[in-house]
């Protein structure tokens, strides 16, 4: 190498290396690109530049960041000195191995830096040296010619081939003087200069019959190398026409999957002679002495090309090929028929991933962007079926991020990572050609997220909802709470309590709660008819430092049970039995109301639709009693020969999962009409004295409950202002119920209002204000307990009061 060749060339690197930190500045993972040029066939370890200088990096932290260079390739042509930063050359660089006919010739290197961990490309440009000479395919050549061939005719020669690139490839033929032939070049695309002799003189046989000449053919190299082929030309006597190709290039293209056997084409050739000398033979031959012809086969009597073996793209794309035409005269004439095979690539081989480096354990708290791994991807095919796109999951927080020349990537997080959510990342990542059908291959990268305390307790619901029957035990457990704890090991580790944080009395303080598993337990039984529902909290801590917890609210609803027998309001006796006389005019027709039968059940629901039937009675078909209302009616008229009493004995039964009962006896007497009327005028005069009597008595009770209701909201109001608001809630039942329409005056403290609850309604069917109803809304608030039973005590009273009024009325 001349000392101003070496000056240009580093020159070229500096520029290259300038323009390349320009590209560096702020890029991460695969940050710059180094351009450098070196002569092949140069000497191991001749220096091709400094990386770790071109880089900047630091040299005296050179040994502790591990500089590297990969190639990518079976073949490490260079390394780098670890201490100086200088790259090397390692093996034997040939550039007609590496590039065949590829210009320029270039090798991507990756040089690898950690701590941060970075990539750059390096690209090395091999230049060529003059280091082949031109060589026919033959060292020997024997041309036949008639001697009848006239002046000028051409006769095409094996041209020489020349490793070498550019000015050193082949340039140039010089054919030896002589009297008979000269030299003429033509170009044809890739076959280059193709020699051929022209005949200049008539050949006269008996005079000369053979002409031995010396073809030289020179490369433009300096200085320039060559190389020859001796050519005899025989002259032929008798065959004085040789073979004509139809076609001067016969060209096929073929996929490299075609299987053998595969038809390519059809080297036909023309003989205008006679006989023997117009059958015209066929044979392969290569272009080169050492290019095979082996995966092709040619038919010697048709000239069919046919595949014999696989082709494969990646090995060989094109082949070139003389087909030797020749007739079977006494002196065969032949020519030479060229074929080009070209082998179109197919998606055949799938990309490969190859792991650089790789960071496998990343903390839950790490920003996104951090840096997980490098890769390189490679794929043998060409063109598109050789550009590959790698991707990840798209659910994944991790993204890839490519470099420039798309043969690079780096992995890197998108998001913030949560260990509770996915402790262990298997990344796969894919990389998938272009082709058509596109090829694909993955590699998995396993990364383990570090734990940080970074989760509250959590409960399994919320808020909670339970049912719990009445007369439940006191101790035995009313329902069980769970929270889970996302972190691990004590971070995990979960205990319950009860929130007692509110002052006074709460329904806490008959509760228990078993503080590793939240089995909550009972002090006390619950009943439906005091208390239908009640609320609390529940706080889940976990044992982490410092400790996070979470709260729940738990709802409980009682659930009432048949525990109350129907209670028969009317008949009653003076006794207190459940006994009555009816008496009714013999001449009543059907449909004639008797009386009614009238009861109440202090449960709700089905536990209190109360069913009526005819236990007992002396003529079914006299009687008839209506099932939900209690009416007894007449069936038909009384004759003459019906008796004049007659018992019924009604059966009052609930309708819970087991019904429980009552009965009443009604004793109806048939009376003749005179002695009704008489009866009637007798129970009329003592009516309208009773009710005389009672109007006054009415009067002095609405004014007594009247101005004990007065008083009892102005107590109500003040104790209510006194104290917090509780969300439980206080029912008070009815004690009197009319048949199945019965109804039970219900107050919610948490709902500020009074509620008219039946056996056919819900708990939510209440009377708003404005409804044209008589609901009385008050504010709720609780005090001590003893203003708590005081409370329940005016309710309890007013209540009662209200009913008798109601009952009187």
């Amino acid at each position: 190498m001349a000392i101003t060749d070496i000056k240009g060339q580093w020159l070229d690197v500096w520029i290259s290396f300038c323009l390349a930190l320009l590209i560096v500045t702020n890029l991460k993972g695969i940050s710059a690109q180094i351009r450098y040029s070196i002569q092949e066939e140069v000497k191991l370890g001749t220096a091709v530049g400094n990386v770790a200088k071109d880089l900047g990096l630091d040299m005296g932290r050179l040994t502790d960041r591990n500089l590297r260079v990969i190639s990518g390739t079976k073949q490490d042509l260079f390394k780098v000195n670890p201490r100086d930063g200088v790259l090397l050359v390692n093996e034997r660089i040939d550039r007609e191995e590496l590039c065949v006919k590829t210009a320029p010739c270039i090798t991507n290197l990756k040089a690898v830096v950690e701590n941060p961990l970075e990539m750059h490309q390096i690209i090395v440009e091999i230049l060529d040296v003059n280091d082949n000479s031109p060589r026919f395919p033959e060292e020997n050549y024997t041309l036949e010619v008639l001697e009848s061939a006239i002046v000028g005719s051409r006769f095409q020669m094996e041209g020489a081939h020349d490793l070498d690139a550019g000015l050193n490839s082949l340039q140039s033929y010089k054919l030896n003087h002589n009297q008979y032939f000269r030299l003429e070049i033509e170009e044809f695309g890739e076959d280059g200069k193709v020699p051929f002799l022209i005949l200049q003189r008539p050949l006269d046989r008996e005079h000369v019959a053979q002409h031995w000449l010396l073809l030289t053919a020179n490369d433009g190299g300096k200085p320039s190398k060559s190389g020859t082929i001796n050519i005899t030309v025989i002259v032929s006597d008798v065959n004085d026409n040789s073979p004509k190709c139809d076609k001067q290039k016969y060209t096929i293209t073929i996929k490299e999957n075609a299987p053998a056997g595969t038809f390519l084409l059809t080297v036909n050739a023309s003989d205008s002679d006679e006989g023997m000398n117009s059958l015209i033979e066929y044979s392969l031959r290569s272009k080169l002495r050492r290019l095979s012809s082996e995966p092709f086969d040619l038919n010697s009597s048709t000239g069919t090309l046919i595949l014999k073996d696989g082709l494969d793209y990646e090995e060989k794309q094109v082949y070139e090929m003389k087909v030797l035409a020749a007739d079977k005269g006494a002196v065969s004439l032949s020519t030479h028929c060229n074929v080009v095979v070209r082998v179109e690539d197919v998606n055949d081989n799938k990309p490969e991933i190859d792991i650089t480096s790789l960071s496998s354990r990343i903390p839950e708290d790490a920003p996104p962007g951090t840096v997980v791994a490098l890769m390189d991807v490679t794929d043998l095919d060409s063109g598109v079926n050789g550009q590959v796109v790698c991707s990840v999951p798209g659910h994944l927080p991790f993204d890839l991020n490519p470099s420039p020349d798309g043969q690079s990537y780096s992995l890197v997080t998108k998001d913030y990572l949560d260990k509770e959510t996915m402790h262990i990342y298997n990344i796969t990542i894919t990389a998938k050609d272009l082709g058509s059908p596109a090829l694909s291959s993955t590699k998995v990268i396993q990364v383990d997220v570090l734990d940080v305390n970074d989760n509250s307790p959590l409960f399994t619901e919320s808020p909670y909802i339970f049912y719990v029957p009445e007369n439940k035990k006191a101790g035995i457990s009313i329902c069980s709470v769970s929270a889970r704890d996302a972190d691990g090991g004590e971070n995990a580790e979960v205990t319950y309590s009860l929130d007692r944080k509110i002052p006074g009395p709460t329904v806490t303080s008959f509760l228990n709660i078993n503080e590793a598993d939240g089995t909550i337990s009972a002090l006390k039984g619950f009943d439906f008819e005091t208390l239908k529902t009640f609320q609390f909290q529940v706080v889940a801590t976990d044992s982490g430092t410092p400790s996070l917890s979470s709260n729940v609210t738990v709802n409980v609803f009682i659930l009432d049970q048949n525990d109350n027998a129907p209670v028969i309001l009317y008949p009653v006796s003076s006794n207190g039995s459940a006994e009555g006389v009816e008496e009714i005019p013999r001449n009543v027709n059907a449909g004639h109301l008797v009386t009614k039968v009238r009861a109440y059940d202090a449960d709700i629901g089905y536990n209190g639709w109360l069913l009526f039937s005819l236990q007992e009675v002396t003529d079914h078909s006299l009687f008839g009693l209506d099932r939900y209302t209690g009416q007894i009616r007449t069936l038909r008229s009384f004759t003459e020969t019906d008796e004049a009493e007659h018992k019924l004995v009604i059966l009052v039964k609930d309708n819970g999962n087991v019904s429980l009962s009552a009965t009443a006896t009604v004793v109806v007497k048939v009376v003749e009409p005179k002695e009704a009327f008489a009866a009637s005028d007798v129970k009329s005069a003592t009516k309208n004295e009773e009710e005389n009597n009672v109007t006054f008595y009415l009067m002095i009770t609405l004014g007594s409950v009247s101005t004990l209701f007065l008083i009892s909201i102005i107590v109500l109001i003040a104790m209510q202002c006194s104290k917090t608001t509780d969300y439980t809630s206080k029912y008070l039942q009815e004690t009197n119920y009319d048949g199945t329409l019965c109804h039970s005056i219900q107050y919610r403290s948490g709902d500020k209002r009074y509620m008219l609850v039946g056996p056919r309604m819900s708990i939510g069917s209440t009377i708003v204000p404005g409804s044209h109803a008589n609901t009385l809304v008050l504010p709720d608030r609780r005090g001590t307990s003893g203003e708590v039973r005081l409370e329940k005590r005016f309710i309890q009273y007013v209540y009662k009061h209200t009913i008798l009024c109601f009952c009187f009325a």
